[in-house]
């Protein structure tokens, strides 16, 4: 027993060299404490006997060793081991066997590789103590602690840069800009190597830091954005609360000065110039001028005004919000004549105002802008430059209205010619005198048909047509009493057969289209030839009202009163027209409801209903149709008509299926169809042809230019028409000799061999009838006997013309 507490005596000396600081120390039972170990083996505790446990607490290790030999950590060790080597020592748990090595035997323990603190404080492991013969469990496992123990071996660390820090221009002394914090990896409970100092390296001359907080504050109170608009603070962090031999770090921090409106606008140059011509119009921008201003951001807005009072008239100022640019615009039209040379103060002045720097001066600057006028060409002006006229309608062609006024503005003044622009009086109702300007009636006016004219006078200057000046003329056309009163409409009104005298019959107004200042009145009366049936009274409104004056009317009688009604105006002159009232006695019943006067307008009002008015417009559109549809039909009918007697004889061709009865039969067919023919005589008679000789025996066909004689049937039976008429298509086919006969164009059918009767072609009548006998055509029998006739008269006449 004493040589266990000699052993344990022994490491704990171990113990107290190896660390500065030593924490209670106990040596507990497995029975005693559980705590330090899980309970021992049953076998163990066999005999009743109490062992004794662990020998320790907790180790240290100091971190960052260099040396080249594994660094002792501790000892552990049994109160059963007799030093005889039966025990053998084992660890297990975090760097077992790798970091930390123990001795089987002694259970020394070293740590074999450089351990840092920052990166794991400490390793919990495991021990056992085992019979190295059984290698059974001779002492409970119970769980340890290896501490690493700091160093300062970290230097303070400013993690969250790069810092950008402001502070406005001109701020007071102390002044806050920012805050920097470092950060120090070694162990802030073990000594002072994780207390940290800040101090300022570089721009000490401006700022300031906490030594304890890092917070930065301006040291001076003139820092000035405009001279240095940033700078360039390096902060130190020392640990070991800035002790000799303590590690630090540094930061740059940027601190940028921030503006305020601390300088006034100031303009480059005290007096700008420009020009600008005369006839500029308003709101022509003149130039630009810009005052200046250091500071920068809203503090350089600005706003311009004119100062003086002749600029404020004439011109105007405003901002460019882009540029902060002055513009000067021209606000009344500039005159050469007038004035030549313009002088404008200009100021500018902040729109945002500091009130803590409104004693460094006035926040405002001026300026003198010269603006010199430029002579040129002006066209006349009119003087007024609207006229009002007014002319009596009754005025005289060449009545002078009124005269306009317009002069040259430049200096030449030169002479002015005016005109009226015709297209603002197309009627050419007024004239004008190119000299004097004089306005003067062209035509005769009437306000009642145009009672104003607007036109537009020219203005010129004499040598230059092209200088135009335009006014309007507005002429006002005064009324004269020239339309006499006439009744509002044709007035007709009904009475009752049994009416009372004194009914109210009619109302009367009249129009006047005159318009007098005064105000219309209107007299009336009836007129000398008015029967005194009825009687007039003037309601003295511009109204009359007609009663009856006797009792009861016969329609029997007289059923229509025309009742002559005279209306004087109040002139002057006075004028007066005569109207007529239509009255007319109608059947009443008993309550005065008109049932019939003779006007069909009254019957048919009265009785028709709606539906009976429908169907009378329908018949009558119905016989309207009807109507038109015969019209047409007719019409169509004599177009059909006239067509076919237009056609040439040509394509006339009229087919009999009957022979007739012989040559007594002459109603076998119509001989009129011949007489509808055209007369082709006109086509070649002109041409005459030859001589008397040469032409067939008819007559001359020039000579014979009229319409076949009608048709009148005699017992002599004259052929003379047709003769006449075939001799004349005879003589035709044989002149015109480039057009063969129309008749060659006839097919004829074949009548069998050897026919007694000849061709009746007239392809052999080329040559004058003189050459021809046609006595065979007596042998062809008896129904060609009237033929033969009519060709044995012609042969005879020809015989006694010959003769």
């Amino acid at each position: 027993m004493a040589k266990g507490l000699q052993g344990f005596s022994w490491t704990m000396l171990l113990l107290l060299c190896a660390v500065q600081d030593l924490g209670t120390w106990a040596m507990h039972t497995a029975m005693e404490d559980p705590g330090l170990g899980q309970p021992a083996d049953p076998a163990l505790l066999a005999g009743g006997r109490v062992k004794r446990g662990w020998v320790w607490n907790q180790f240290f290790v100091v971190e960052e060793y260099t040396g080249t030999e594994p660094l002792y950590v501790g000892k552990i060790h049994s109160d059963s081991d007799e030093g005889d080597g039966s025990i053998k020592y084992t660890i297990s748990g975090e760097g077992a066997g790798t970091i930390f090595l123990i001795d089987e035997i002694t259970g020394d323990i070293h740590a074999t590789e450089r351990l840092d603190r920052e990166q794991k404080t400490f390793y919990t492991l495991r021990a056992q103590a085992r019979d190295r013969q059984t290698d059974q469990l001779l002492e409970p496992e119970s769980e340890f602690i290896i501490k690493v123990q700091d160093i300062n071996d970290s230097e303070p660390r400013f993690l969250e840069g790069p810092y950008i820090g402001s502070v406005a221009e001109l701020s007071p002394v102390g002044t806050s800009v920012m805050q920097v914090m470092a950060s120090d990896a070694d162990d802030p409970t073990y000594g002072s190597s994780a207390r940290v100092v800040y101090s300022v390296l570089e721009g000490e001359q401006h700022f300031t830091v906490d030594s304890k907080t890092g917070v930065i504050r301006t040291a001076v109170a003139d820092l000035d954005r405009e001279t240095q608009d940033r700078y360039e603070v390096v902060i130190r962090a020392t640990d070991m609360a800035g002790q000799l031999g303590g590690l630090s770090g540094s930061t740059t921090v940027t601190i940028v000065i921030t503006d305020v409106n601390d300088n006034p606008p100031r303009f480059p140059q005290k007096m700008y110039q420009f020009s600008i011509v005369e006839t500029a119009p308003v709101g022509t921008a003149i130039g630009r001028v810009k005052a200046e201003d250091s500071d920068v951001g809203e503090n350089t807005d600005m706003t311009y005004q004119v100062k003086d009072e002749e600029g404020v008239e004439m011109f105007r100022v405003t901002t460019d919000s882009n540029t902060q640019e002055a513009i000067i615009t021209v606000q009344k039209p500039l005159d050469y004549e007038s004035k030549r040379v313009h002088t404008v103060v200009v100021e500018a002045l902040n729109k945002f105002v500091d009130p803590r720097f409104v004693d460094l001066g006035t926040f405002r600057d001026q300026t003198i802008v010269r603006v010199s006028v430029l002579d040129i060409d002006e066209p006349p002006e009119f003087r007024p430059t609207s006229h009002l006229m007014e002319v009596q309608e009754d005025a005289h062609v060449g009545s002078v209205v009124g005269v306009v006024t317009a002069l040259d503005p430049d200096m030449a003044n030169h002479p002015v010619r005016y005109a009226i622009d015709r297209s603002t009086d197309t009627e050419r109702i007024f004239d004008i005198d190119a000299n004097t300007g004089a306005i003067v009636t062209g035509k005769v006016l009437d306000r009642e048909t145009a009672g104003w004219h607007n036109i537009t006078v020219l203005a010129m200057e004499a040598d230059n047509h092209s200088q135009v000046s335009r006014a309007s003329l507005r002429i006002r056309i005064l009324d004269v009493n020239d339309n006499p009163p006439e009744l509002a409409t044709p007035y007709e009104a009904a009475v009752c057969e049994d009416a009372k005298p004194g009914q109210l019959i009619q109302t009367i107004s009249v129009v006047d289209r005159d318009e007098p200042q005064s105000g219309h009145r209107f007299y009336f009366t009836l007129a000398p030839e008015a029967n005194n049936h009825f009687s007039l009274l003037d309601v003295q409104d511009n109204t009359a009202a007609v009663h009856t004056q006797r009792m009861g009317f016969n329609r029997q009688e007289q059923d229509l009163y025309l009742l002559p009604i005279l209306v004087v105006d109040s002139g002057p002159p006075a004028l007066s027209s005569t109207g007529t009232l239509t009255i007319r006695i109608c059947s009443c019943d008993s309550d005065g409801a008109i049932q019939s006067c003779n006007s069909t307008a009254y019957v048919v009002s009265a009785t028709l209903s709606p539906g009976a008015l429908i169907a009378l417009l329908v018949c009558i559109l119905i016989l309207v149709v009807l109507v038109l549809l015969i019209l047409t039909l007719k019409r169509h009918h004599k177009s059909h008509l006239t067509s076919e007697d237009d056609e040439d004889m040509r394509d006339n061709v009229i087919k009999y299926n009957d022979e007739g009865g012989g040559e007594q039969d002459t109603e076998a067919y119509d001989m009129s169809a011949l007489r509808s023919l055209y007369d082709f005589s006109e086509i070649k008679g002109g041409d005459g042809g030859g001589g008397p000789g040469e032409g067939p025996p008819c007559g001359n066909p020039a000579s014979e230019l009229h319409a076949l004689p009608l048709w009148v049937q005699s017992p002599d039976l004259d052929f003379s028409v047709f003769r006449d008429y075939i001799c004349r298509k005879v003589e035709q086919a044989d002149e015109d000799l480039s057009v063969p006969p129309y008749d060659s164009f006839q097919t004829y059918a074949f009548e069998g061999l050897d026919s007694p009767v000849p061709s009746l072609s007239s392809i052999n009548t080329w040559s004058s009838g003189s050459e021809q006998d046609f006595s065979y055509l007596g042998g062809w029998g008896p129904r060609f006997r009237q033929l033969a006739a009519l060709y044995a008269g012609r042969r005879g006449e020809e015989d006694g013309e010959e003769s």
